[in-house]
């Protein structure tokens, strides 16, 4: 099946400051026609922890004890929390971070990296001197990935401020059995928190562990997380019992697609997985869910923004790393072009992403614009 085939088918600092290449860089800003004046000057908050991402790909096998395995492909870029801020940023959305960041040659290259590149504020980030940036190395095989991560204690101070700037929207990553303050002081302001999860070590999957779930409008867990916290079976049955806690609930499904419930308008929608050559599945989650917080923003039907964040994390996997392989309005566009001229695409599936056109820039000077991971780190601007 071609690497941009549709899923299912048979065939053959302050916004005003961002930097000038990020401005072209997102190219579409899906918010326009909803600003105006005395709008918060971010459209989304975040905080957590940002690693240098090294990835591996093109292992044949998982690396076999006592032996040495190379690589047939690398790629460098910023991690964690930088996945997430990325990937909202190359949509068009004004984004700022709260993060920590090392003085050493990594923390200096995920900073310029994300400031610089992604025209991501930084503001609320700081540099902590004498602490090296976190790392994460992947190693991507059979569809799988291996992560060893490496870091010191954080920092005493909590990147995140004891009050975040105002925001349409925050993204948190909850835990169980801990709240974060600022989740609920965002939400006092009116921020529309989107959260996702991790993996609960503990076993316990209790629902009320999720504290600040009740401050949020949308929980975005993968099928076996959603499954596990309502004792459901079936994935669709878990998104519906979610939203008996929270407005909206969207179950990504992997492979088939993902499946969201709107509790306060009654809608449910249902998007198939597209169709791509993978190469690195690193940070899929996060660009997934930029994806839905942008169309959520824009005010956009269910259907579409569940389109969106699946096209777009779709995109993503054929890229190195998770920060720099989340796809811009280039990439989209060059994707629907694609899809569009392919004599056998179904039609009703090309219907499906028809809210793309007004979107889509009428010309692409630059079609594949996006800084991507590098093998190496360091080379002079000029190499």
């Amino acid at each position: 099946m071609p690497s941009h085939a549709i899923a299912g088918e048979e065939t053959g600092g302050d916004p005003e400051h961002l930097t000038r290449a990020a401005r072209h860089q997102a190219q579409v800003d899906p918010l326009a026609a909803l600003r105006a004046p005395g709008d918060p000057p971010w459209d989304v908050y975040l905080t957590g922890t940002v690693f240098l991402d090294i990835v591996f790909t093109g292992l044949d096998t998982a690396p076999v004890r006592g032996t040495e395995s190379w690589a047939r492909g690398m790629g460098s870029s910023p991690g964690g929390v930088a996945n997430m801020a990325a990937a909202l940023a190359r949509l068009g959305l004004r984004t700022s971070l709260a993060a920590a960041f090392g003085d050493d040659h990594y923390g200096e290259y995920c900073w310029d990296a994300l400031a610089r590149g992604e025209g991501i504020d930084l503001t609320p980030s700081r540099t902590v001197p004498g602490w090296h940036s976190p790392v994460t190395v992947s190693m991507a095989y059979e569809g799988e990935r291996t992560m060893i991560s490496h870091g010191h204690e954080p920092p005493p101070e909590e990147p995140a401020p004891d009050c975040p700037p105002p925001a349409r929207a925050a993204v948190a990553s909850l835990m169980p059995g801990r709240r974060a303050p600022w989740i609920a002081q965002a939400a006092r302001k009116g921020t529309r928190i989107f959260a996702d999860v991790g993996w609960d070590d503990t076993g316990a999957w209790d629902l009320a562990g999720l504290a600040d779930l009740e401050h949020c409008e949308a929980f975005l867990p993968n099928a076996e997380e959603a499954m596990r916290y309502t004792g459901s079976t079936c994935p669709k049955a878990a998104a519906h019992a979610l939203t008996e806690h929270v407005p909206v609930a969207v179950v990504t499904l992997g492979a088939e697609g993902a499946y969201a419930v709107d509790r306060r308008t009654g809608e449910t929608a249902e998007v198939p997985a597209i169709a791509v050559e993978a190469l690195d599945p690193t940070g899929a989650g996060d660009v997934f869910v930029a994806g839905f917080v942008t169309g959520t923003l824009a005010g956009w039907p269910l259907a579409d923004r569940l389109a969106l964040a699946g096209l777009t994390a779709a995109l993503s996997v054929q890229e190195f790393g998770g920060s720099l392989s989340a796809p811009g309005w280039s990439e989209i566009g060059a994707w629907w072009r694609r899809v569009q001229s392919l004599d056998t695409q179904n039609p009703a599936a090309l219907r499906r992403y028809a809210f793309l056109d007004p979107l889509i820039p009428t010309h692409l000077d630059r079609p594949w614009p996006l800084r991507r991971a590098v093998p190496t780190i360091g080379f002079g601007r000029n190499t």
